[in-house]
């Protein structure tokens, strides 16, 4: 593009009130005025820190009984062949729209003139999964339940596919780039087999991107780890871009000059990096990045995972202020 586009996977609501200097997360679950005040100041962030985009998902396991095996680190609630046959799978798409319905229509309400948002139904297929079983206990049922196994993959990519063609439907309006977050990976590998998830993951991933494209909107994927050994897969699934990148699994011009022909390479920063490095090593790392990659292909600029609370507001203001000084915003 022309103008050269910042992108962020999430910023942690605290730090926007950090940043803003004014209290607001709070107003998402009010009253509908206090919902909508909620959405509006959240957009504003996005357009004042020179974002085209606003990122935006409801994440998936929050309307998942049971849920929290992988961000609570609880038991799974399914753990045998009883517990999956017992799950209520059919009522999840009802659950999800009662959840996330109203903050889908208050974020078309509030989305700035000019803008669009990235994102959508949040949570992948591998990611639900371990949010239900657990990370060890699937790899428990692997090998003393295959069939169960791949029927947990199958119900939750039926799931899936059902929530995202619904969202497509009702809000896909709002949307200019569908994305999903699927971490398949950790720092020196993939965290299952690569064939499984050739065959259990990847052709759901296939479908909801196919349903994706049917409406007219490209397809993100983001995932974090080493998945060197699937790449070719998930291109060939149909996906338009990844985000997430660590410096300590491969430095951000490894994704570009490897498959910046074929997709969009999103991120560039380590998180680590924008924590760590002081204000002149930091805008010096940023510079570098930003001047090898750009003219590669598809990219958007911002860190390679996102901005939890505890990144400091100062590193993320000095990145975000080199990126735009870079593309002529500041005189």
């Amino acid at each position: 593009p022309t103008r050269m586009p910042l992108y962020e996977h999430f910023i942690a609501e605290e730090k926007m009130e950090e940043i803003t200097g004014s209290r607001f997360a709070h107003l998402r679950n009010g009253t509908e005025p206090q919902k909508k005040e909620f959405f509006e100041r959240y957009c504003d962030f996005y357009r004042s820190m020179g974002y085209d985009t606003v990122s935006f998902e409801g994440n998936i396991g929050e309307a998942l009984p049971g849920s929290g095996a992988l961000g609570g680190h609880k038991p799974g609630v399914i753990r045998s062949r009883a517990d999956f046959d017992g799950y209520p799978w059919d009522r999840v798409e009802d659950w999800y729209f009662e959840r996330f319905g109203p903050d889908f229509a208050c974020l078309r309400a509030c989305m700035p003139a000019g803008m669009k948002a990235v994102g959508g139904v949040g949570g992948g297929v591998f990611e639900c999964v371990q949010d239900l079983v657990g990370y060890m206990d699937l790899c428990y049922i692997r090998e003393d339940d295959p069939e169960l196994y791949a029927a947990i993959f199958q119900q939750v990519g039926e799931v899936l596919l059902r929530v995202w063609q619904r969202f497509l439907r009702e809000y896909g309006d709002v949307f200019c780039v569908c994305r999903f977050g699927d971490d398949l990976g950790f720092k020196s590998a993939t965290l299952l087999d690569p064939e499984d998830i050739r065959t259990l993951v990847i052709p759901w991933y296939a479908k909801i991107i196919e349903a994706v494209h049917q409406a007219g909107k490209p397809f993100l994927l983001h995932s974090c780890g080493c998945i060197f050994s699937v790449m070719e897969d998930l291109m060939a699934a149909g996906i338009d871009a990844k985000h997430s990148n660590e410096d300590q699994i491969a430095p951000f011009m490894r994704w570009v000059e490897a498959y910046g022909d074929r997709i969009g390479n999103f991120g560039g920063f380590d998180t680590d990096a924008v924590c760590r490095l002081p204000r002149e090593e930091l805008q010096a790392y940023i510079r570098k990045i930003v001047q090898s990659a750009w003219g590669h292909g598809g990219v958007a600029f911002g860190t390679g995972n996102s901005i939890p609370a505890y990144v400091p507001a100062e590193k993320y203001q000095i990145m975000v202020d080199t990126v735009r000084t870079l593309r002529g915003d500041f005189d």
